[in-house]
């Protein structure tokens, strides 16, 4: 068991924050905010991944699978369009992300539905990882 420092980190934190130095204040991993809604969940099915794509189109995403990587991105638009706004809240902030996912689910079955804004990404438990009975001979 790892012990904590008054301020809430542990060494092995303190170690790697020194080992890469940074002029920005250290932050602990589990406390890192990301700047775009995802949810990542597991049901007994498989794995849930919820990301928020409000005003973006299935066209606008691209969705990779390189091995056990699940890579989903969206690059903003160059700014070419010629809308002239009077107000503009909506934000379209471009993103990238990528996972390592456990073999434990099966990535080749994997179902996208992009509805009300929301991009749902499923990927079962893959067959081998399921629940087996075994029989007592």
């Amino acid at each position: 068991m790892t012990q904590l420092t008054p301020f809430g980190t542990s060494p092995f934190d303190i170690l790697f924050k020194d080992f890469f130095k940074s002029d920005g204040e250290y932050t602990p991993f589990d406390q890192i905010k990301v700047n775009h809604p995802v949810d990542i969940y597991e049901a007994n099915e498989g794995l849930n991944i919820d990301i928020a794509c409000v005003g973006l189109t299935k066209k606008d995403i691209d969705l990779t699978i390189e091995g056990d990587i699940l890579r989903v991105e969206y690059k903003k638009d160059d700014g070419s369009n010629t809308n002239e706004y009077i107000q503009r809240n909506i934000a379209k902030r471009a993103f990238n992300f990528g996972w390592r996912i456990s073999r434990r689910f099966d990535l080749l079955q994997l179902e996208a539905k992009l509805q009300n804004g929301l991009l749902h990404l499923f990927a079962p438990l893959a067959e081998e990882a399921k629940p087996k009975s075994v029989t007592i001979k």
